[in-house]
């Protein structure tokens, strides 16, 4: 099945304005549709803190910045939409002032969720989706929204796994100064312990004993966190091997994702750091929950090298120290 009017449909436009995480497992269906309409051109409507995200994929031609336009007037939005010459749009993030904009551009194909009233008025294209109620993962359900676009079949997990093979790499060069951090004769891993309360977390007492654990020899361990979180870790961290280098604080978004392209593994639970890291092709270990709506059906992170362990209760408490250890330990020669 073709795109629909396949001819005459030259720009999409993505609208995906949360999180890290849901922007990153947003790329696969960037570069999905990428490779079916080689010629289309695909613009990523996202927050401003996601943009090297979004510049990392190849697949995405034009950035175009939300925390810009939403306090403007709906026409001055579909002002630009016009301007930009758009005439496809997937609502993968629904937001009522995008929709009516959208629609006020006269943009031909807009698709959204039947799940939002304002969808049914202001989109031409309805897929009915519940993304807390599907078994899909949550990159299989941006692919399936696209249905409209002529998409016909969900790639597997696996498959998508893949598509970040040569399609993800931050354009931020890190500082010499971190980068010579990292060294060649060690795994440097990265522990991103805290999710800044967007999921449940293992605890900093788990962290400690597995830092303790793994041989001082054979891992370099950095520490990552938010300027808030480097303000928790105050008393953490002296409890740790003074080998541990603690980066909590000190690194941009920008650094931060550029640092962890070159890092060879990282332990985290759902959160944005997750994603970027298994996009990047490192190997990547995320703890989740059984809870529904933030279980590792919908957000197990998708990479060459990324696995998961999912805890059999609504936290992380049944995850232990050894069972993370032993995943740890056998990253080494392969």
């Amino acid at each position: 099945m073709p795109i629909v009017d396949n001819k005459k449909i030259t720009h999409i436009l993505i609208n995906r304005i949360d999180a890290m995480g849901d922007v990153v497992l947003q790329l696969p269906a960037c570069i999905y549709l990428k490779q079916l309409y080689p010629d289309v051109i695909i613009s990523f409507l996202g927050r401003s803190y996601t943009k090297p995200v979004i510049d990392a994929c190849k697949a995405v031609d034009h950035f175009i910045n939300y925390d810009e336009l939403k306090d403007l007037s709906i026409n001055q939005i579909a002002g630009i939409f016009k301007e930009k010459a758009i005439d496809a749009i997937v609502h993968e993030f629904p937001q009522k002032q995008i929709a009516e904009a959208a629609k006020k551009a006269g943009i031909k194909i807009r698709i959204g969720v039947t799940s939002r009233n304002y969808h049914f008025f202001t989109c031409n294209k309805l897929v009915r989706l519940s993304r807390r109620r599907s078994d899909l993962h949550e990159a299989q359900q941006d692919i399936y929204l696209c249905k409209p676009l002529g998409v016909t079949h969900v790639p597997t997990l696996g498959t998508l796994s893949n598509l970040f093979k040569g399609n993800f790499k931050p354009i931020t060069e890190l500082p010499t100064k971190i980068k010579d951090q990292l060294k060649d004769d060690k795994f440097n891993l990265i522990i991103h312990a805290k999710s800044n309360g967007n999921g449940k977390e293992w605890d900093l007492d788990n962290f400690t004993a597995l830092i303790k654990l793994l041989p001082d020899d054979k891992f370099r361990v950095f520490i990552t966190g938010s300027q808030k979180e480097h303000e928790l870790f105050k008393t953490w961290i002296p409890q740790l091997p003074v080998s541990v280098i603690d980066l909590s604080g000190k690194l941009t978004l920008d650094e931060l994702i550029a640092f962890i392209y070159h890092a060879d593994g990282l332990l985290a639970s759902g959160t944005g750091p997750l994603h970027v890291a298994a996009a990047s092709g490192i190997y990547t270990l995320g703890l989740f929950p059984i809870t529904i709506g933030i279980h590792a059906t919908r957000w197990a992170p998708l990479g060459v090298k990324a696995e998961h362990i999912e805890s059999d209760s609504y936290d992380l408490s049944s995850i232990t120290v050894d069972m993370v250890a032993e995943r740890i330990n056998g990253w080494l020669g392969k």
